[in-house]
């Protein structure tokens, strides 16, 4: 169930522990209360309920019925299954956590309509009670599986390079061992397409690393000797040596998949209004209904008109519509955003949404496609920029980098493929974290970094290494090309923004929101990126700690704050987040599950709307507790004055639920998917 009637579970844990024979009392209770906490028992509830309130007219409801009829009644079967785990949970708050809970007030009217034979009554409001509970902790359920995927991507094994001299003169030159036994300055060798298990520094080899698992870059980076790798990322091309300068719970991956642990801790459970007010609610509740007591008793004489008299007030000061006013609510926007593509896995973090300044961004494959195409090609000389592209896309076809893939593609658009098909690139060669190098028609060709051009004695005129620092300064990536020694051109390749990004952004300011762009790409094409949005507010070079840190201070400095990711890399970012959102569509499963709110089909244009219906929401709990707080103020004085018993008191009140509920209802109709007219 919710919180309103909620225990506090590590008190639990800590009795159990302590006393073994009443932890396994508490823990057979646990379970007796699950059992009566299900769907189907509340459904059996209900039904009983229904029988109840129709044998009103054969006594069952009247003070002075037989004891076999009272017995006999169905509204027993509600109080037993929602009455005890009630009872129950207010007795544990009081003895364990030394604390009054809307349970208790609950618990104390049940008690006082069964002691006068109002069982109907007593039975409504168990009923009731549950019910609000059971709604409540439908919405707050969230998956737990994030982090167990996220351990999964760290080796269990590493290959250790063998330094002892017996056993290399018997032809042992690598062992697999756990990585747990991988201490700082050990060897470690790191195939094509396998995953590094260390963190360390490259003392052999060069290759491209696929690193958006740590810091979301959608191109692989281009290392060689004296370059540093994390834990976690992939050697997607040559095999390296790796000496090893972070192993087991100090490498980057274990720190993250700690940070996420402690971000989850940092969140704490949503209490409800009725549990918060409880403190308050029981002790007035109990003083007006003895001063109700004694004044009746008192002025008319009649020890029983007064008794009936101050369980009424009991029972309609139970918080039955104050209880359901959160949850309704946040239920029916939670159905109607699960319509228009948003999943919200908890009504905390709706409610927090519509309490966020600040929405903080990842670029690549947030804000972007996450996928590389080519921007621009330029020619040098006499060559034509389809010379160029041809040339490229000829030699590239025979490799697997993303770059590659993208020229290839590009060159496929531009009606190429036939050619590229007849003229065969032969001599193959690639140099990771360089280039490649063939032949075409008789023709060398380089497709590489300018190094690899400089290596072999290719350099650009000035004019033309101008061009190439305009597109760097957008933060293009750019591959040169040569041919038979002759520098023939530039393709500069980028990952576009996605279409309706610059539109989203426009809106937030309107609803007085902060965008701000968090990333680990360079901060050149993060610049570029944001000024083609229209984001003015950027961080660049993070890591996942920097953009968790980033978010923290933000914080601190009293705004609440979204976080927007699709990454593994952005899973501490999201849980650090007052409320993390993920891209549902193209994101990593980790960083979906570590989120609050994921978008289905990746549309930017949702967070708007999404903000919007948060906001309607809010606003509708507090009209809801305020409309139930009155509703309940006129049951008090009817009571007070006699109009009400506890069967009346107890119908009126449970039509103010039901005006709460509906009044919560409507709100999965109406409209927030357009922006308000100013």
């Amino acid at each position: 169930m919710g919180s309103c009637c909620g225990v506090d579970k590590d008190a639990l844990a800590n009795v159990a522990e302590t006393d073994s024979a009443s932890g396994r009392i508490i823990v057979f209770l646990e379970k007796v209360k699950d059992f009566l906490e299900s769907w189907p028992m509340l459904a059996i509830s209900g039904v009983s309920l229904v029988a109840s309130f129709l044998l009103t007219g054969h006594g069952c409801h009247s003070h002075d019925a037989p004891g076999g009829i009272r017995l006999l009644d169905p509204a027993w079967i509600p109080l037993f299954i929602c009455g005890l785990p009630i009872l129950k949970e207010a007795l544990e708050a009081l003895i364990i956590e030394k604390r009054i809970r809307a349970s208790l007030l609950i618990s104390c009217a049940m008690v006082s309509c069964v002691s006068i034979g109002q069982l109907f009554a007593a039975g409504e409001v168990a009923f009731i009670m549950a019910l609000g509970e059971m709604l409540e902790g439908w919405t707050i359920r969230r998956a737990k599986t994030g982090l167990a995927k996220l351990v999964s991507l760290a080796p269990a094994t590493a290959r250790y390079v063998v330094t002892c001299p017996k056993c290399l003169a018997k032809g042992e030159k690598f062992r697999d061992v756990p990585v747990e036994k991988i201490e700082p300055g050990d060897g470690v060798r790191v195939l094509p397409g396998e995953t590094i298990p260390v963190d360390g520094v490259i003392t052999e080899g060069a290759t491209s690393i696929d690193q958006s698992t740590m810091t979301g870059e959608s191109l692989p980076v281009d290392k060689r000797e004296g370059d540093e790798v994390y834990s976690g990322t992939i050697n997607r091309f040559g095999a390296i040596t790796l000496s090893a300068t972070k192993a087991g719970n100090d490498s980057s991956l274990q720190k993250l998949i700690r940070l996420v642990k402690e971000a989850e801790k940092k969140k704490a459970p949503m209490q409800r209004i009725a549990d918060k007010w409880a403190a308050i609610l029981v002790p007035c509740s109990l003083s007006i209904a003895i001063l109700t007591f004694l004044g009746v008793w008192t002025v008319m004489g009649d020890f029983h008109t007064a008794l009936i008299r101050g369980v009424t007030i009991m029972v309609v000061f139970c918080p039955c519509a104050l209880a359901l006013a959160t949850p309704t609510s946040i239920m029916a926007a939670i159905g109607q955003a699960t319509k228009f593509g948003v999943i919200i896995k908890s009504g905390e973090a709706l409610e927090r949404m519509g309490k966020v300044k600040a929405i903080c961004f990842d670029k690549t494959g947030t804000l972007t496609t996450g996928r590389l195409s080519v921007a621009r090609v330029l020619a040098f000389g006499s060559a034509s920029e389809e010379d160029v592209l041809f040339a490229a896309a000829s030699v590239e076809a025979s490799s697997e980098h993303p770059l590659a893939k993208a020229i290839v593609a590009e060159a496929e658009k531009r009606s190429l493929a036939t050619r590229i098909a007849a003229a065969k690139a032969e001599d193959f060669v690639m140099t990771p974290g360089k280039g490649v190098k063939a032949k075409l028609e008789g023709k060398c060709i380089l497709c590489g970094n300018l190094k690899w051009l400089e290596e072999h004695g290719i350099r650009l005129r000035k004019e033309d290494e101008e061009a190439l620092d305009a597109l760097r300064r957008e933060g293009k990536a750019v591959v040169a090309v040569a041919i038979e020694g002759e520098a023939a051109g530039i393709i500069a390749l980028s990952d576009s923004p996605r279409e309706e990004a610059a539109g989203m952004i426009a809106e937030l300011p309107e609803a007085g929101l902060r965008p701000i762009l968090l990333t680990g790409d360079h901060a050149s094409t993060a610049t570029f990126v944001a000024s083609q949005l229209g984001i003015k507010e950027v961080r660049a070079d993070l890591l996942p700690a920097g953009k968790a840190a980033a978010i923290e201070e933000i914080q601190a400095a009293g705004e609440d704050v979204a976080m927007i990711g699709d990454g593994v890399n952005d899973a501490v970012a999201l849980k650090t987040a007052s409320v993390g959102i993920a891209m549902g569509g193209m994101g990593s499963d980790i960083a979906v599950e570590a989120a609050d709110i994921a978008l289905v089909g990746d549309d930017l244009m949702k967070i708007p709307y999404l903000h919007r219906l948060s906001v309607a929401c809010v606003k509708l709990i507090k009209f809801n507790i305020t409309l139930s707080m009155c509703i309940n103020a006129c049951a008090i004085t009817l009571s007070i004055l006699g109009v009400l018993t506890p069967v009346t008191g107890a119908l009126v009140h449970n039509l103010g639920s039901v005006c709460v509920v509906l009044n919560g209802a409507l709100l999965y109709d109406r409209n927030y998917r357009k922006k308000p007219r100013a």
